[in-house]
């Protein structure tokens, strides 16, 4: 009889979900280019689907240069007009400004705490935390930690960084543990986090 594999609800929808909630979703994140990666991806979901994203995320891998932060934070009035007519990325002129706005600031933070990492893991003790999500229902939109380093970033300037879009880019990239305990990548996700 096959074993049966619990896993978060919202990561049975589809195979997108299915693939980035088991493979990608709450691993704790190190490298600087994935969080600025994951920082646009997050903004670009203000008001859509995390699926609507997912789907594209190619076509911003190629339009945002890898997510290469120091080459974004030069992109011209004329790349810019580009992006806003690509189809393969959302083309809200607001995101798309902001996108570049914020990787001049993000140079900033890399300079003055060493990295973008270093910084936002502050946050959070320095240290990812773990919860004991029991049902979905459990999982909250913001948190003191979001709301601490939203506030944050918004006084260092960036745009499209709420706490709710802070919070969803903490879950991401592993600053915290949000899988619910009876899914399998729970302990797994503990697992990878207490090396750190």
């Amino acid at each position: 009889m096959a074993t049966v594999i619990k896993r978060c609800s919202w990561g049975t929808k589809n195979l997108h979900m299915l693939k980035y909630h088991d493979e990608e979703w709450g691993v704790h994140i190190t490298d600087d280019q994935k969080l600025f990666e994951f920082l646009i991806l997050e903004g670009a979901q203000a008001g859509l689907s995390w699926l609507t994203i997912l789907k594209r995320r190619e076509g911003y891998r190629k339009a945002f240069a890898n997510f290469n932060v120091a080459k974004v934070a030069k992109f011209s009035k004329k790349k810019i007009e580009k992006l806003l007519q690509n189809p393969r990325i959302i083309r809200n002129k607001l995101k798309v400004h902001s996108a570049i706005h914020n990787a001049k600031l993000f140079i900033k933070v890399q300079k003055e705490f060493g990295s973008f990492y270093t910084y936002s893991m502050q946050f959070v003790g320095s240290k990812p935390k773990i919860n004991k999500r029991k049902k979905m229902g459990d999982c909250p939109a913001t948190t003191k930690e979001s709301d601490s380093f939203s506030q944050n970033l918004k006084k260092r300037g960036f745009k499209f960084v709420g706490s709710t879009i802070i919070y969803a880019h903490m879950q991401a990239c592993g600053m915290v543990n949000d899988h619910l305990t009876s899914c399998f990548r729970y302990r797994k996700i503990n697992n990878l986090s207490s090396n750190v």
